[in-house]
């Protein structure tokens, strides 16, 4: 399965854009946060895709710094997902 997760860091801005291309991308599901600083791990839709994906799935993104703005933060979610064998696309 393709979870796909989208995430805009202020009300005004739109998902549009990374939802079409989650779409696109063939994702089963997206999650998304609208309004979430890329600096905070907090975010109730990165929670949860980071909770779905089981060992196989694919977790998608439309930009790596979708995911997050901290290196160290990306090395640990993505050195996570592939200890529960979930591959990673940006």
């Amino acid at each position: 399965m393709k979870i796909g997760y989208a995430r805009v860091s202020t009300e005004e801005q739109s998902l549009d854009l990374q939802l079409l291309a989650l779409q696109a991308a063939g994702c089963d599901k997206i999650l998304s946060d609208h309004g979430a600083s890329g600096s905070r791990f907090d975010r109730a839709g990165l929670h949860e895709a980071l909770s779905v994906v089981q060992a196989g799935d694919t977790l998608v993104v439309w930009r790596l710094d979708r995911l997050g703005r901290s290196l160290g933060h990306l090395v640990e979610v993505v050195g996570g997902l592939g200890k529960r064998n979930v591959e990673f696309v940006s």
